[in-house]
């Protein structure tokens, strides 16, 4: 039984000729199959891929010398391993400087936010703030200056601004409005959300942001050649445009007012300030830029301009990812479109 049971265990180790070390004890050596004595018994965890076969003697026996009572073999780890299995060195620097490359790259951005809500308050406030808008802009005013007996083609180049000015204002107070009631349930909020700040290093950033505005202005003109007007399109000026060939000053100051400060502030506390922290709870926040940059460029309703805002909208996610300050990318925005106007003033 002894010699079939050693056999069959050294049967099913690797073809390889083990070296033994025998000892002979000096006195008989008893074994009993009956008491808790081990015969050859294999080691169950295997994780080395190492083998251990010892033969104990009688628990009678008070041993002298300990390794007289067991045969102890070793198989190393080496020997059993192909070599296929080896990675190479230069395999795996390769893919670590891979991997710390990309580490590097997508932690510049910054990590997720602590989101307490789920997606049905993030397309509820979104939603809400799209129909606001809509319907500020283009029903509630206009129904109002009509009931107080005037429209806004029938003023002068200030009251347009002044018409512009209160419309950007209302407009954007009901986005807040919708976001303080969407989200006072989850009150308070974490320290990192709506933050406005001047300390920290995020005005270097924005200065790095503003030497992408060539970009954004090439990737304009491209935009244009891919989606041109139509030639049945009639060309007309905005009230914006008309009052800058007016050369009116106090009606370009109202609109420098409205597409400077008004317009930038109330755009950045809902797709920085609030989408894009939110879209980190289910997406990278690389991602998170790239989605609220497509719904930002789609919320200003212009085909032609899809390039450049969706590019702007990342560079300027980019910035408040990394800083969690409001400001920076508020003040991006700002300049960004000071810069536009003070093109058309041209």
């Amino acid at each position: 039984m002894l010699s079939s049971y050693c056999s069959h265990s050294l049967s099913q180790r690797p073809v390889l000729a083990p070296l033994f070390k025998f000892r002979v004890p000096n006195r008989p050596c008893t074994f009993s199959l009956a008491q808790s004595s081990r015969i050859f018994q294999p080691i169950p965890k295997l994780t080395n891929k190492k083998w251990k076969i010892s033969c104990f003697r009688h628990e009678g026996f008070s041993p002298e010398n300990p390794k007289s009572e067991y045969i102890d073999n070793f198989l190393s780890e080496e020997l059993v391993q192909p070599e296929f299995k080896k990675p190479s060195a230069g395999k795996r620097d390769w893919k670590s400087t891979l991997e710390e490359a990309a580490d590097a790259v997508l932690g510049a951005v910054g990590s997720r936010w602590t989101v307490p809500w789920t997606a049905e308050t993030i397309m509820q406030v979104m939603l809400l703030w799209v129909a606001a808008f809509w319907f500020i802009g283009s029903w509630m005013i206009p129904f109002a200056a009509h009931i107080s007996g005037f429209t806004k083609e029938s003023l002068t180049f200030r009251g347009q601004a002044l018409f512009s000015l209160v419309t950007d204002v209302t407009e954007g107070l009901a986005g807040i409005a919708i976001l303080h009631r969407c989200l006072s349930r989850f009150h308070p909020l974490p320290s990192d959300w709506f933050k406005f700040s001047l300390r920290g290093k995020w005005l270097f950033d924005v200065m790095l942001g503003c030497l992408m505005f060539p970009l954004v202005n090439r990737l304009s003109q491209f935009n244009l050649s891919l989606l041109p007007l139509m030639p049945s399109t009639p060309v007309t000026l905005s009230s914006v445009e008309q009052s800058i060939l007016a050369r009116d000053p106090v009606a370009m100051a109202l609109y420098a007012i409205v597409v400077s400060v008004c317009a930038p502030m109330w755009e950045e506390i809902v797709f920085r300030g609030f989408l894009l922290p939110s879209l980190t709870k289910y997406m990278p926040v690389w991602c998170a830029i790239l989605v609220s940059s497509v719904a930002f460029a789609l919320a200003h309703f212009n085909v032609q301009r899809m390039l450049p805002l969706i590019f702007l909208g990342m560079v300027m996610g980019v910035i408040f990812a990394r800083s969690r300050n409001l400001l920076s990318s508020m003040l991006l925005h700002s300049l960004w479109n000071g810069f536009v106007f003070w093109d058309l003033m041209r």
